[in-house]
């Protein structure tokens, strides 16, 4: 396969200065995998106007060790289309010739971290081949789970003195806060989340519940007085497994259990790493408020309502958690096997914790993908699901509750199949593929949903039966059956 790097990827592996980490895993997996690494002539012509001389001397010799694009692929009438619509600078010219790499198949893949490249992608259909660094990480460790040699454990909930303060992690934190240290060991009997890798700290959550009383003369437009949860400090160093979204969840479940109002960050913005969590911040609700004058600088405040009365069933992430009853609701059967695996959150009294300590992209995912051949075909975004673990009269039971996305039905191939599963399924290829092939004639289909809720008690089958959500042990669901809001509710009083 031939890997196409973008300037700004070969930039931050060859400057003297890492400033992302997650470099050297991604050059690692390509390599482990063999791929072979380009460069387009383009990017060498970028890389020789560095001004310092050694540096130009050390870069020359540096990108020898990749593969050069003998002959650059012209321009088509649709690219041309594209380039027109959102170039505006000679450097986004030259960013859409090396993307039109991939759209004229000269190249396999494409690594990059510039935004434009990724809107210009998507607007030619190409999206599925272009790969910011924290994707095309998540994409191989899901397909190759054979070559993963690090383990990344689970989050954990730690107390502020048990985490090294002097750990390089925090060190970003230093540059833009000049009393982070005195701030962090003041900290110490607080309650914050963390995430290891090979023994380093590779994530950090710390969040704060704030009431009606707490002053916001630092913020601009000033606050209205409301209950809130401010998440105090956020990092994650792209690795592929989703903790970011994972910590999304921790957030999310504490601003339900304390009943605020909305939920707020401030941060500054001129890191890739910053950029990044802003990103994924706007993906699931957060919008831009308003600017934090400190004297540490400005820096972006971004707010996200927590109203229950506002439904967005279009695209559920923007009001997340919360669900309409106005929507079709449904019971899904999971095995055992894959229960877990999938809604690390519902696990049961007879499962062991110690088997679920490492992370996996499909555990930490919010966004999971369900596979099935039922007659009931009819999902649409924003319907409700509640997942019922099979097992029989008493091991059967309703543990978790799920927010469709989307229902993908009409599948054409294997590889698009795969492609569709691979990254938030509990599925290896192999299974992936068994699947596809089970039977021709009725090929499965995907549900992508939102994993929610998991009960704090959990109906088993006999209850189920009895209270009329099941109709008796012989009609156990075995795809999408749908149920009545008044018998949801009656699971959802039991449940909570």
């Amino acid at each position: 396969m031939k890997v196409l790097l973008d300037t700004n990827i070969i930039i931050h592996r060859e400057a003297n200065n890492i400033c992302k980490p997650e470099i050297g895993q991604l050059f690692k997996w390509i390599d482990n995998l063999k791929y072979s690494k380009y460069i387009h002539p383009l990017t060498v012509e970028e890389l020789e106007r560095y001004k310092d001389p050694k540096a130009l001397d050390t870069m020359s010799i540096k990108i020898e060790s990749y593969n050069l694009l003998k002959h650059q692929a012209p321009l088509g009438e649709e690219i041309l289309k594209i380039s027109k619509r959102v170039d505006s600078q000679e450097n986004d010219i030259n960013d859409t010739q090396i993307l039109n790499e991939v759209y004229e198949g000269r190249v396999d893949i494409l690594i990059s971290e510039d935004k434009k490249i990724h809107t210009k992608a998507s607007l030619l259909g190409i999206a599925d081949k272009v790969y910011k660094i924290e994707d095309f990480l998540e994409k191989v460790t899901s397909e190759n789970p054979e070559l993963v040699d690090y383990k990344v454990l689970s989050v954990q909930k730690v107390d502020f003195a048990e985490v090294n303060i002097r750990d390089a992690f925090f060190d970003s934190f230093r540059e833009d806060y000049a009393e982070f240290d005195k701030w962090f060991n003041k900290k110490a009997d607080d309650i914050c989340y963390v995430c290891y890798s090979e023994g380093r700290l590779t994530a950090f959550l710390f969040i704060k519940r704030e009431d009606e009383n707490e002053n916001y003369y630092e913020i601009n437009p000033v606050f209205a007085k409301k209950k809130r949860l401010k998440i105090g400090t956020f990092k994650v160093t792209a690795n592929g497994y989703k903790i970011g979204e994972r910590f999304l969840k921790i957030i999310f479940d504490n601003a339900l259990q304390f009943r605020v109002d909305e939920i707020y960050v401030t941060i500054f913005d001129q890191r890739d790493e910053q950029e990044r969590l802003i990103e994924l911040l706007k993906n699931w609700g957060f919008n831009h408020y308003g600017i934090k004058t400190t004297h540490n600088g400005v820096e972006q405040v971004y707010v996200r309502s927590f109203n229950k009365e506002i439904i967005n069933v279009e695209n559920p992430k923007l009001t997340f958690p919360f669900f309409s009853r106005q929507q079709n609701i449904f019971i899904v059967p999971i095995y055992p096997n894959y229960h877990i695996e999938l809604f690390p959150d519902s696990i049961l009294n007879n499962q062991s914790p110690k088997d679920y300590i490492e992370s996996f992209p499909h555990r930490n995912a919010l966004s999971k993908v369900y596979i099935s051949r039922s007659y009931e075909k009819k999902m649409q975004s924003g319907d409700v699901l509640v997942f019922y673990m099979t097992g029989g009269k008493y091991k059967g039971v309703a543990t978790t509750l799920g927010i469709v996305e989307s229902c993908v039905l009409n599948i054409e191939t294997e590889e698009e199949f795969l492609s569709l599963c691979r990254k938030r399924s509990v599925f290896t290829n192999q299974e992936l593929s068994e699947h596809w092939n089970y039977n021709p004639a009725n090929r499965p289909f995907i549900v992508n949903f939102l994993y929610t809720y998991s009960f704090r008690k959990r109906p088993n089958l006999e209850w189920l039966v009895d209270n009329g959500i099941i109709v008796d042990y012989e009609n156990v669901p075995r795809g999408f059956s749908k149920i009545t809001v008044e018998q949801f509710d009656k699971l959802l009083t039991f449940a909570y």
